[in-house]
């Protein structure tokens, strides 16, 4: 198993160092002041009872309720330290987390569910705020209680003892009964939560394909696993816990049994049966709530290890130096690209160069690597070999903060977010301009569209753009590819949902990118796609084929039909070319 560097989570917590310090000097506390009831029915019975005085009773009874309330007191700050901690500690990873979430499909390191680093930081933030930390701050002092049972008498002492080593014995056999069934229900909620996720983004297909019933048995006997196995884990914790409390209490009443024996021997006072009965209570509750706990616990240990693991996988990246804007070329050298998590190579060794001003269509049937190609290009997947500059600087020397600005990207699948029409245009940008919002839109055609929506620029859209249709949604992506004049325009099949009067002020955009002296990369979905470039690549099998000037490659890759559309007979089909081919 590759090795787990937890440096990360570590230096979140020691941040908290100084809070972890207070819980420990307050449980220190705690427990002494969890004395006060021994100690005052060992008072009552041998002081008070014999004196018969009440002056005395009740002194001591003061005396314990202004304990009881410091006892109280302290308590409650230490349940709240410790949930402020937690939230330090979210507030500390919560970023870096989301980061990960966010980069690992890129990476192929996405799970079936994709929020599972969320859900991990989730679970150390609730199990800091439970009462599971307090009880391991309080085992400490298990042998502390102990020996004041051996001062009590040594026989009090030995029955502490064993009570103690039977139920660390119980700890010990809960935590190896629970971890396995822990883990097998974090793997089948993994899949139960992944089909869930690609049944809501799917809803459209299973609705109206008739698979709703289908899918909804197969997530049901997902979730039948993994409710099976999260029961196992619970009943094993539970009955561990019920046993140990079973336990304590039955040696609380042995000790009782114990003391009386003792007092009737001689030897020993009568509070000595009521107090020693509450101190091995006291003594053995840490361990008994760590059992109870233990679940909690287990599972917060596995979220701790996933999380380190995936900071040492996918490490922060660092700070790099600022780069001036570019604006003169654009230069692929020996490029060689997989898909996240493959090793089978998409694109292999393709290279060429473009200036400031110029614009590229690429072409080629389907999986000849078009699109694996415009996603190094942006830099969403990382090259195997060879470089992208722009400039002559490769992109790896950017930030995707740095870079993102001078990239303007429209992919196949147009992803909106939840949010207005101008949000999304301006990429979320909260000093956005309203100038710079609609002159991307006017530069990509869309801005009579916007205005004839409801409520304009400030109409809301829903996830993934619900309430627009997917020409209206792919139009304001490109106003969203565009925003901010952009040094590098890339264009997957962008008129895949266009008409007639999309694809001109596709044309037009395109031209718009050129002439203000940017780069424009195209993939030819049509060949409507192709009229305001000027360069051809032509892509086969994940190589290039030919590149150059358009008007010379398209004479070479295009071949005419052999029969005439007007006089191809009805239900025939001609071989298509690579435009045709290309999706």
């Amino acid at each position: 198993m590759k090795a787990r560097d937890p440096a990360e989570l570590i230096s979140a917590l020691a941040q908290c160092r100084t809070a972890f310090i207070g819980v420990a000097a307050m449980s220190g506390l705690v427990n002494v002041l969890y004395l006060t009831g021994s100690f005052f029915m060992l008072e009552v019975y041998d002081r008070v009872i014999p004196s018969h005085s009440v002056p005395t009773l009740i002194g001591l009874f003061v005396l314990a309720l202004v304990l009881y309330g410091f006892q109280g007191v302290l308590e409650t700050l230490r349940v709240r330290v410790l949930a402020r901690v937690g939230a330090a500690l979210d507030e500390s990873l919560s970023g870096r987390v989301f980061d990960i979430v966010v980069r690992a499909p890129l990476k192929g390191a996405a799970s079936g569910d994709g929020l599972l680093p969320l859900r991990d930081l989730d679970a150390l933030r609730s199990f800091l705020g439970s009462s599971g930390p307090s009880a391991f701050f309080d085992l400490p002092w298990m042998p502390v209680y102990l020996l004041i049972c051996f001062l009590f008498h040594p026989l009090i002492g030995v029955a502490a003892l064993a009570g103690a080593a039977v139920l660390a014995t119980l700890g010990l056999l809960t935590d190896r009964a629970t971890r396995q069934p822990a883990q097998t229900a974090t793997g089948h909620g993994l899949h139960r939560n992944g089909l869930a996720e690609a049944g809501r983004r799917n809803a459209e297909v299973l609705a109206a394909l008739g698979m709703q019933r289908r899918f909804s048995i197969r997530w049901a006997g997902a979730n039948g696993d993994y409710m099976q196995a999260q029961q196992r884990a619970s009943d094993i914790a539970g009955g561990f816990g019920a046993t140990s409390k079973a336990f304590r209490m039955a040696l609380q009443s042995g000790v009782l049994a114990l003391g009386a024996y003792l007092v009737i021997n001689g030897q020993a006072s009568a509070g000595i049966i009521i107090a020693s009965s509450i101190l091995v209570a006291r003594a053995l509750a840490p361990a008994e709530l760590a059992i109870a706990n233990w679940k909690g616990f287990v599972q917060a240990q596995q979220s701790w290890g996933r999380l380190s693991e995936l900071f040492a996988r996918m490490p922060a990246g660092a700070q790099k130096h600022l780069l001036p804007a570019p604006r003169l070329s654009l230069r692929v050298e020996g490029l060689s690209v997989a898909p996240p998590g493959t090793p089978r190579l998409a694109v292999q060794d393709v290279g060429f160069s473009l200036r400031a001003g110029q614009g590229l269509g690429i072409i080629g049937p389907s999986a000849s690597g078009k699109s694996s190609l415009v996603r190094a290009l942006v830099g969403v997947w990382p090259a195997i070999r060879g470089k992208v500059r722009l400039d002559g600087a490769a992109l790896d020397q950017w930030s995707a903060d740095d870079l993102g600005p001078h990239l303007g990207f429209l992919p196949q699948e147009v992803e909106l977010f939840a949010g207005t029409v101008a949000e999304n245009i301006a990429r979320f940008d909260p000093e956005a301009r309203a100038e710079a919002v609609i002159a991307a839109a006017q530069a990509a055609g869309v801005h009579e569209l916007v205005l004839r929506l409801p409520e304009g620029y400030d109409t809301r859209i829903g996830e993934g753009g619900a309430g627009l249709s997917a020409g209206q949604r792919q139009r304001v992506g490109l106003a969203r590819a565009l925003y901010g004049e952009p040094f590098l325009v890339i264009l997957d099949e962008p008129n895949a949902n266009l008409d007639a009067e999309g694809e001109n002020a596709l044309t037009q955009a395109i031209l718009g990118v050129r002439r203000r002296g940017s780069i424009c990369v195209v993939i030819a979905h049509r060949p409507s796609a192709l009229a305001a470039v000027d360069l051809i690549l032509m892509m086969s099998e994940g190589r290039a084929q030919a590149f150059g000037p358009k008007d010379e490659v398209l004479k070479r890759v295009l071949r005419p039909a052999s029969v005439p559309v007007e006089t191809r007979p009805i239900g025939s089909r001609a071989a298509p070319g690579p435009l045709q081919e290309s999706a």
